[in-house]
């Protein structure tokens, strides 16, 4: 989440955080393809959350992690 505190880069300048959450819940729905969750995985998945919003795609870090936490499965 961008709390507006960076100066230099705007949040369109941002990668998604890629954890165990983020990663399953991306490729549950279709927004990450990479089995592995690497720096790949985190370009994929900022490209494919940037289709949504270009200005923010990070926005969505959130979302996929608190989906990831409580479906656990």
């Amino acid at each position: 989440m961008d709390l507006g505190l960076w100066k230099r880069i705007t949040p369109a300048q941002l990668m998604v955080p890629l954890d165990v959450h983020t990663g399953r819940v991306g490729r549950a729905l279709g927004l990450l393809k990479r089995p592995q969750d690497d720096w790949k995985a985190v370009e994929e998945l900022t490209a494919a959350l940037r289709k949504f919003d270009p200005l923010d795609p990070v926005k969505y870090d959130i979302a996929l992690f608190g989906i990831g936490v409580s479906t656990k499965g």
